[in-house]
Parts: structure tokens; C-alpha cells; sequence
């Protein structure tokens, strides 16, 4: 199996799971949970996207060979997933299980595509930047790439959400290591010349820059970060980091076309040396917003989940959604404006579990559902999780002994 290239350390209790072996996933034996065959072969780091009016797309990095990675997608054609579209492919790419590339489409510009992927831009081991190509044609043929970032520092990028606008434009956020260059290090962070900051940019279908920002000058190293439209505009979720090393999950919205005060959406206080590579996971619907985390905060590992019915300006109390031993590696979307389904990955034994909660305002619906069975290491990556003409999609890396590949389910709701 391909060798993937690893970010900071987890937590203790992460780092004693991850060298055990994998248990392949499994179906899960409850009804209403279907698999859908995908067409990756060699390969891992899946991502889904759906458009406003339901099209999704898979895509995943494949493993070539021992020096070149590919990123490929497939289109849902409601019998399933279509054959595998390559759209890129390089040597110099860093490949990650956490951070992973994507594919969005636009709604207001038929056949208009945007996928990213993180390329190598100098010989340190964290040089390397947001690569983002265009398609206009359906995927048919692709722009030669550009950087969202305009920085030109051999530094880290990465951790990208990107979003379609209303504007016909694209919508990007990453993680900028341009101030941290320099005693750069992934022992318990990015060394001491400076911390992660967070930046966002638009762009059009020329790959022209817009509305270039930096929205947070210090968020924690490694974390995902997501992105969502609600009627008031964008909302953007990501972990924080104080200069207490507190890393607490954040939100920051977009109304009027200028960027709100950031927010703390509650106070775990969770104060961690290093990067949790766990980062936050949101969803909305008109003026309904749901976000889950992982946190564990006084040795306490949990999945938590809030609402808000503002548009993310207030939020609810966090419920609980764990069953006792989640990793965290969290995905969430919106049954309706009132409830919420969450993914997690929860530890069973000597592997995991992906499992599945319904969550009202008013907390949690009945035991949680295991849709498959997985392993507990950095290889099984992030399961993702989205909603597709009223069923579940869900998606994941399976890793067997010798290579691994992408799996996808449909689960009634």
C-alpha cells in the first residue's frame, strides 16, 4: 500500500490506536443500508459533494504508483456511481490522510467544476500549496491550475473548503502557514516564528482572485475546516487556538458582504499542545445551522453537537452524541431544519465503527446506528457524509493488509 505522509500527532489515546491493524469494513447488517460500488481502484481520501439540486460527486486521490498520486471523481447517475474521471495527477503531491482534495460544482453555471489537491512547492516536507483547477465543460477538460494564495512563501497551505456562491463565483478558505515559516516543526505544533492563520479568497471561472482575507491570525495547526450557505450568507467553522493553547472550535459569518467578529460556539476549553487533526463539520438550511466537533477536553473524549436557529449568530447548548470511545473524524448534515445526523467514528475493540445519530434540538433520537466497521489509524482517514434525494450517502477509505480503496453506502433515512 502506498505510503501516506502523516500531519502532527494526535492525542495519546489516538497515537496508542493507530498502529494497530485494520479491520476491513464491513456492510452493516441493518436494513436500509446499501452499498454502492465505486469505481477507485488503488487509492483513498474520498470527499463527496451535492449540488442544490441534488447531482453528487465522489472524488478520491489514487495511488498510481510509488511516485505519482492521481485525483480522480465519478458522478452519480442514479443507478449508481459513473466511470472514474481523472482529473489531475503529479509527483510532487503531499498526500494526506487528513487532508484531502475536493470537488464542488456550481448551481449557477451548469458544467462548471472546481477541484483542489496540495502539491509540493519547495524541499521542506510542509512546503506546499492549494492547487485549484476549473472545468466549464462538465469535466470534460481542465484549466491549468492556480494557487488561491498569494503569499509565494514555501510554507504550508492546506485544509481547504470551497463553496459555489450565488455570485457565480467560487468561495475558498484554507490554512495559511506563511508566518509560521521557520522553526517549523509538527511536534506539538508550527514552531515559534508564527502561528496558522486562516485566509479566504473568491474566485471566478478565469481563476481571477477576489475579496482576498485573512479572517483569523492564529487557529490551530492542522484541523479541518467547513463551510456552509445560510440566508444570510457564509458561514465558515474552524478549531481556534489561543495563545493559552485552548483549541476550541470557532465560527465566522459573512453578511453584507463583510466579514462578522468570530465567535466561540462553546466553551470546552480544551488546552492541547499539538494538533488534534479533528476538525469541525457543518450543515444548514435556510436559517437553520447544525456544527459537531470532537473534543477532549479534561481527558474526556467527545462528540458534541449545536444548533442555531439565527443563521449562526446564537447557539444552542452542545448535545451529546458519542456512545462513550468516539475518535472523533466527524460529518454532519440536515434531515430538516430541526434535526441533524451525525457521523462519527467511534473505537470498538481493536477497530472502529462509523456510526450514525439522529439529533433534535431537544437531544439525542434513540441509539445510534453502525453503518460500517473500520479500522482506528491515520490510513482509515475521514468518512464523509452527505444527504442525497432523501437517503444518506456515505463514503470512506477501506484498508486492507496490502492496498486500500474508496467504499460508499445509501442509508435511508
Amino acid at each position: 500500500m502506498k505510503k501516506i505522509l502523516l500531519l502532527s500527532p494526535l492525542l495519546l489515546s489516538l497515537l496508542l490506536t493507530a498502529c494497530r491493524n485494520e479491520t476491513p469494513p464491513t456492510e452493516s447488517e441493518l436494513p436500509g443500508f446499501r452499498e454502492i460500488t465505486t469505481p477507485a481502484g488503488t487509492g483513498g481520501e474520498p470527499n463527496l459533494y451535492v449540488t442544490a439540486d441534488g447531482q453528487a460527486y465522489l472524488s478520491w486521490v489514487g495511488y498510481e504508483n510509488d511516485t505519482t498520486d492521481a485525483f480522480y471523481y465519478a458522478k452519480w447517475d442514479d443507478r449508481g456511481w459513473g466511470e472514474s474521471v481523472k482529473v489531475a495527477q503529479g509527483n510532487d503531491w503531499f498526500v494526506n490522510w487528513a487532508d484531502f482534495p475536493s470537488l464542488v460544482a456550481s448551481s449557477q453555471a451548469p458544467g462548471q467544476l472546481a477541484a483542489h489537491w496540495l502539491q509540493k512547492s519547495a524541499g521542506g516536507t510542509y512546503d506546499y500549496d492549494v492547487r485549484i483547477t476549473q472545468s466549464l465543460d462538465g469535466g470534460t477538460s481542465w484549466s491549468s491550475s492556480f494557487i488561491p494564495h498569494t503569499d509565494g512563501i514555501a510554507a504550508e497551505h492546506g485544509f481547504v473548503s470551497m463553496l459555489p456562491m450565488p455570485n457565480g463565483r467560487i468561495f475558498a478558505a484554507w490554512l495559511d502557514g506563511r508566518n509560521s515559516k521557520g522553526g517549523h516543526g509538527h511536534e506539538g505544533g508550527h514552531g515559534q516564528a508564527g502561528a496558522m492563520s486562516l485566509r479566504t479568497a473568491e474566485f471566478d471561472s478565469s481563476g481571477q482572485l477576489f475579496e482576498e482575507a485573512e479572517l483569523d491570525a492564529r487557529v490551530c495547526d492542522c484541523c479541518q475546516t467547513d463551510a456552509a450557505l445560510t440566508e444570510n450568507g457564509l458561514i465558515l467553522v474552524y478549531r481556534d487556538r489561543s495563545e493559552d493553547e485552548i483549541r476550541d472550535i470557532a465560527v465566522i459569518r459573512k453578511e453584507n458582504g463583510q466579514w462578522q467578529e468570530s465567535q466561540i460556539i462553546n466553551t470546552d476549553h480544551w488546552v492541547i499542545k499539538g494538533c488534534p487533526v479533528n476538525g469541525p463539520a457543518i450543515a444548514a438550511q435556510g436559517q437553520s445551522v447544525a456544527i459537531a466537533w470532537y473534543t477532549a477536553a479534561e481527558n474526556q473524549p467527545r462528540v458534541q453537537l449545536v444548533f442555531s436557529e439565527d443563521g449562526g449568530k446564537s447557539f444552542s447548548a452542545p448535545i451529546a452524541v458519542d456512545d462513550g470511545a468516539p475518535i472523533g473524524r466527524v460529518d454532519v448534515v440536515l434531515k430538516d431544519d430541526k434535526t441533524a445526523i451525525v457521523s462519527w467514528l467511534e473505537e470498538v475493540g481493536e477497530g472502529g465503527e462509523i456510526r450514525l445519530a439522529e439529533i433534535k434540538q431537544e437531544g439525542k433520537l434513540g441509539e445510534s446506528r453502525t453503518a460500517a466497521t473500520t479500522g482506528v489509524s491515520r490510513q482509515s482517514g475521514f468518512p464523509i457524509l452527505e444527504k442525497l434525494h432523501g437517503q444518506l450517502l456515505l463514503a470512506w477509505t477501506s484498508v486492507a493488509e496490502t492496498e486500500s480503496t474508496v467504499r460508499s453506502i445509501l442509508i435511508d433515512l
